[in-house]
C-alpha cells in the first residue's frame, strides 16, 4: 500500500465539450437571471474553498433545473468555480459537478429511489482506489422565499419556502413571485477521502450510504434552522400528545380518582391540548413580517441588534431555546421579527393564557405562541398535557422561546426566575435529547416603553389591568408616540450538556429512566437559571437614557448643573471602556453633550436655562419612570458604587477594609442583581475600581496603597463619587430596614412572611417621607430575596414554628452598616422600625442604635 502512494495519479479526462452547458440551459439561465436575486451564507463563501487544486463538486438536497441555475449563479456572484467549469476537474465525465440526494421524477416515466447518488458512488469507489487524490464535497441549501428583506405583495406569501417537495409549475410561479428574496447556504466542505479513510473496516456501498444519511440529515437540521421544523397539522400533534403513554396513564388516574368515564376525561385532555397548543403558518408569519416592518418604522428610532452572527453560527445543529428578559409586551414580537428578517426560523413562544383573546389568540397560534396557565399545580391532567405538549416541540427540534421571569419586570431588574418550564426543558431533553441543547440569553434594551403609564400606576399600589380586547383597543393609542431605538444583544449561550457535566455528572444515567426525577434535577435548575439571568445582564446595552437616569436620580431633585451632567456621564462612559463588565456589553456612542442633547429630544429632561449655567431635571412621571431605565444598568456599576458607597461618611480607610466589606456584602448583591462573578473575583474588581478611581483623582492613595482617601465633602470629585454610589445605597438601606426589624423584635418573634410585609411597610413609609420616586425601593421581591439569602448563608434560621432565629453573625451585619449609612439614616430607619404594630418598641430600637 505505501508503493501505491507513490503511483502517479491519472490525469482527469480533459473533453472540452463536456463541460460546456449547452446552449438551451445558457438560455434559461439568461432568462432567469433579471428574476432571481441572491443572499449568500456566509458572505464570502471563498474562504471555504482553498485553491488547492481538488476537484469540487456541490452537494444538494433535490434536484431540479432552477436549483442548478441558482447555484450556477451564486457561483459567479461569489467568485466560486461554477458547477460546470468544476465538472472539467472531475475524474468522471459529467456536464456540471453537481450531486442531488434526491433526484426529481422524470416528466414521463418514474425513477428508482436510491438511497445513494451513483455518481457520488463513482467518485468513492474512485478515491478509494487511489485513482483520484480527494474529492472535495460542499453542501449547498437552497431556499426561494425566505429572505424577506424586500417583500412587496401579499401574494408571494403563497409560495414561500416550506417542506412540501413542489412540483415544475408551482416552483416556476415561487421563482416569478419570491426568486428576488432567495437565500444560498454554502456549508463546509466535506473530504470524501478523510470520510471513507474513518470506515476502513466498511464495505464501500455502506460508507457512501451512511455518506449520504448524514448529508441528508445536515439538509435536514440546516432547512430546520432556516424555515422552522417540520410541524404537522395541529390536530395531529394535538392526538399525538393525547395519545401519550404519559397522558394516558394520567386520563386513567384522574378518571379513577373522580369516578369519571375515560372517554370523558380523554375528552377534557383534548380540550387541554387545543387550548395549549400553536397553530404554526409559514404563510402567516410571513404575512405578519409585512405588517411589523411598518410598525416598527411607526414606532421607533431603529431596532439594532448585537452578536447575532455568533448565535447564527451555532445555531444549527441545535436545538434552540430562547430566554430572554421581559420588559414589554412588544418583546414577543421584536425576537421573532429579528430572527425572521436575519435567516433564522421563529421560535415558538409559551404565552400566558391571557394573551388567547378572541380573535388575537388565533393569530398568535399562527405565529407561533402556545399558551399556558399562570398555575396548574392542582390540575394534574392538566400538567400532564402540557408536559408532553413541550416534550413533543422538543422531539420535533422546534426552536422554543419562553421568559423565565414569569412576568413583565415593572422595576427595570430581573426578576427571580421561576424554574417550572426549565425544568419541563431538562426532563424533555432527558426524555429527547437528540440533538444539543443551547439556551439562548436576550436582552432587550428600550428607550421609552409603551407600557409605561401603567406601569406607574401598578408600582403605586394599583391593580394590574387585566388583558381584554377593550384595552387592546385602547392600546392603539400608544402608535401616536415615538420610542427611540431598541437594542437586541444575544448573550453567551448555554450549552445544556456541558452545564450539566458540571453539576451533575451522572447526568447521562438519568437518559435510561426519563419518567423519573432525578434528585439532581432542582440543584441543575436552580444553576441554570442564574446562569441564564448572568449571561442576559452580561449583554445589557448601555444607552443614552439609561445613563442619564444614573446621574439624574442621584440627586434629591432629579436635578443637575449641566456641567455636573456632563462630567458624570463622561465618568460613567470612562468607567464602562476602562473597566467592562463583559465582552458583550455595549455602550452609546454618542458623547456626554450628545446624550444631554438626545434626553431633551426624547422629553425625558428639561432645561432650565440660568445665568450661572443651565439645569437640567426630570420631572414628575418622568423621574419615577427614568428609575426604570436606571435599574436596567445598575449592576454594570455595582462594584464602583461600593468602593464609592465606602467614601460617603468615611474620608478615609484602609484598602483591606474595602475589600472585606465587599465581601461581606457580596452574596447579597450577587443574588439581587445576577453579578457574575465569584467572591475572590469580585474582590479582584473592586481593586481595579480602586485603582481607576485613583488614577482618575476621585481618590487619593498613601505611596504604600494601604489607605485611600478621599477629597473634602464640598469638591468636586467628592460630588462625583456621592453620585457614583446611589446607584447602590438604596439596596444598603434595604438590608439594614431588614436587620433592624429583625433585631428590634428579637429572636423567634417573626415568620419570614411577616418580616417581608414588615419591611415592606417601613420602605414605603421612609419613601414617602423623604420624597423617594423609587418604587422598587419597597419592592417586597427584593426583600423576600434578601431575605432568603440570610437563611442560605445561615445568618438568620427557621425555628419548630417557622420564626426566625439569628444570632452574633447577624449583629455584626447590622455594626458594619454604620460604615456606609450615616446616623441619621439610621436612626431614621430605627424610628421608623419602632413605631410598625407588632415590634417590640422604642427601648429596643435604641438599643440597636447603640450597639450600631
Amino acid at each position: 500500500m505505501p508503493m501505491q502512494q507513490n503511483l502517479p495519479l491519472p490525469t482527469p479526462p480533459q473533453d472540452v465539450s463536456a463541460p460546456r452547458a449547452p446552449f438551451w440551459l445558457k438560455l434559461a439561465s439568461a432568462v432567469l437571471r433579471p428574476w432571481i436575486r441572491i443572499r449568500r451564507e456566509p458572505r464570502e463563501p471563498r474562504e471555504l474553498l482553498p485553491n488547492d487544486g481538488i476537484p469540487t463538486v456541490y452537494v444538494v438536497e433535490r434536484y431540479g433545473l432552477s436549483d442548478t441555475l441558482i447555484l450556477e449563479q451564486a457561483c459567479r456572484e461569489a467568485e466560486l468555480p461554477s458547477p460546470y467549469e468544476s465538472a472539467t476537474k472531475l475524474p468522471i465525465k459529467r456536464t456540471r459537478a453537481i450531486i442531488a440526494l434526491t433526484p426529481r421524477p422524470s416528466l414521463f416515466r418514474s425513477r428508482s429511489h436510491s438511497s445513494r447518488s451513483e455518481t457520488l458512488s463513482q467518485l468513492a469507489e474512485m478515491v478509494s482506489k487511489n485513482q483520484q487524490e480527494d474529492i472535495r464535497l460542499v453542501p449547498v441549501s437552497i431556499f426561494v422565499g425566505r429572505a424577506p428583506d424586500r417583500q412587496s405583495g401579499w401574494f408571494r406569501v403563497l409560495f414561500a419556502e416550506n417542506w412540501v417537495v413542489v412540483g415544475r409549475f408551482r416552483r416556476l410561479l415561487a421563482i416569478l413571485l419570491n426568486g428576488r428574496d432567495t437565500i444560498v447556504q454554502f456549508s463546509a466542505p466535506v473530504s470524501l477521502k478523510e470520510t471513507l479513510s474513518e470506515q476502513d473496516d466498511v464495505p464501500l456501498e455502506r460508507s457512501v450510504r451512511k455518506l449520504s444519511r448524514v448529508l441528508r440529515v445536515h439538509f435536514r437540521l440546516t432547512r430546520t434552522t432556516i424555515i422552522g421544523a417540520d410541524l404537522s397539522h395541529k390536530r395531529t400533534v394535538v392526538d399525538s400528545v393525547v395519545d401519550s403513554d404519559a397522558v394516558r396513564q394520567s386520563i386513567d388516574t384522574v378518571a379513577t380518582k373522580e369516578g369519571a368515564r375515560v372517554e370523558q376525561v380523554r375528552r377534557r385532555a383534548r380540550s387541554y391540548a387545543l387550548e395549549i397548543a400553536a397553530d404554526y403558518s409559514h404563510t402567516v408569519v410571513r404575512s405578519i413580517s409585512f405588517i411589523l416592518i411598518a410598525l416598527w418604522n411607526k414606532l421607533y428610532d431603529g431596532v439594532v441588534m448585537h452578536h447575532f452572527d455568533k448565535l447564527r453560527a451555532v445555531a444549527p445543529g441545535h436545538e434552540v431555546i430562547y430566554v430572554p428578559c421581559h420588559r414589554s409586551h412588544v418583546d414577543y414580537l421584536l425576537l421573532s421579527y429579528t430572527l425572521y428578517q436575519n435567516g433564522l426560523v421563529p421560535p415558538h413562544i409559551a404565552a400566558g393564557v391571557n394573551l388567547n383573546l378572541p380573535g388575537l389568540g388565533a393569530l398568535l397560534r399562527r405565529g407561533g405562541a402556545f399558551f399556558l396557565r399562570r398555575s396548574f399545580k392542582s390540575n394534574a391532567l392538566y400538567s400532564a398535557v402540557f408536559t408532553e405538549y413541550v416534550s413533543q416541540l422538543f422531539a420535533r427540534g422546534v426552536a422554543l422561546e419562553y421568559f423565565i421571569e414569569g412576568g413583565r419586570s415593572r422595576t427595570g431588574r430581573l426578576l427571580q426566575p421561576r424554574s417550572g418550564m426549565l425544568a419541563m426543558t431538562l426532563r424533555s431533553f432527558l426524555r429527547e435529547s437528540r440533538r444539543p441543547v443551547l439556551f439562548q440569553p436576550v436582552y432587550f434594551g428600550y428607550e421609552k416603553l409603551m407600557e409605561g403609564n401603567s406601569y406607574i400606576g401598578e408600582l403605586s399600589g394599583k391593580p394590574k389591568e387585566k388583558e381584554s380586547l377593550l384595552g387592546l383597543f385602547r392600546a392603539f393609542g400608544v402608535l401616536r408616540q415615538r420610542y427611540g431605538k431598541v437594542a437586541i444583544n444575544f448573550g453567551e449561550p448555554i450549552n445544556l450538556g456541558v452545564l450539566l457535566d458540571e453539576v451533575a455528572p451522572n447526568w447521562r444515567d438519568s437518559i435510561e429512566k426519563p419518567d423519573s426525577k432525578p434528585e439532581w434535577l432542582s440543584g441543575a435548575v436552580d444553576v441554570l437559571a442564574e446562569r441564564i439571568q448572568s449571561n442576559i445582564n452580561r449583554a445589557v446595552d448601555v444607552n443614552p437614557i439609561n445613563l442619564l437616569a444614573l446621574a439624574l436620580l442621584a440627586m434629591p431633585k432629579h436635578a443637575m448643573a449641566e456641567a455636573d451632567l456632563l462630567a458624570q456621564l463622561e465618568l460613567y462612559k470612562d468607567l464602562l471602556i476602562a473597566l467592562p463588565y463583559s465582552d458583550r456589553v455595549t455602550v452609546t456612542e454618542k458623547t456626554p453633550a450628545e446624550i444631554i442633547a438626545y434626553g431633551e429630544a426624547m422629553q425625558w429632561i428639561r432645561r432650565v436655562n440660568h445665568p450661572l449655567g443651565d439645569v437640567l431635571m426630570a420631572e414628575g412621571d418622568n423621574a419615577v419612570l427614568l428609575s426604570y431605565f436606571r435599574n436596567n444598568v445598575q449592576h454594570v456599576f455595582v462594584a464602583d458604587a461600593w468602593i464609592a458607597c465606602c467614601f460617603l461618611n468615611n474620608q478615609r480607610m484602609s484598602r483591606a477594609s474595602v475589600l472585606r466589606l465587599g465581601k461581606l456584602i457580596y452574596p447579597f448583591i450577587q443574588a439581587e442583581w445576577f453579578l457574575p462573578w465569584s467572591e475572590d473575583e469580585f474582590s479582584d474588581r473592586l481593586r481595579a475600581s480602586i485603582d481607576f478611581l485613583v488614577a482618575r483623582g476621585l481618590l487619593e492613595s498613601d505611596t504604600e496603597g494601604r489607605v485611600i482617601e478621599r477629597a473634602p465633602g464640598q469638591s468636586d470629585n467628592a460630588f462625583r463619587l456621592r453620585a457614583l454610589s446611589h446607584s447602590l445605597l438604596q439596596a444598603v438601606e434595604r438590608y439594614y430596614i431588614t436587620l433592624a426589624l429583625l433585631t428590634s423584635n428579637g429572636r423567634n418573634s417573626l415568620t419570614a412572611a411577616e418580616l417581608e410585609k414588615l419591611c415592606t411597610l417601613t420602605a414605603q413609609r421612609l419613601s414617602l417621607l423623604n420624597e423617594l420616586n423609587a418604587p422598587e425601593f419597597f419592592d417586597k421581591s427584593l426583600f423576600r430575596g434578601f431575605i432568603l439569602k440570610l437563611r442560605e448563608r445561615r445568618v438568620v434560621r427557621a425555628d419548630a414554628d417557622n420564626k426566625l432565629d439569628f444570632d452574633a453573625d447577624l449583629e455584626a451585619l447590622v455594626k458594619e452598616a454604620k460604615v456606609i449609612l450615616s446616623r441619621d439614616i439610621r436612626h431614621g430607619i430605627l424610628k421608623l422600625t419602632s413605631e410598625l404594630p407588632g415590634t417590640n418598641g422604642e427601648n429596643d430600637a435604641g438599643k440597636t442604635e447603640d450597639n450600631a
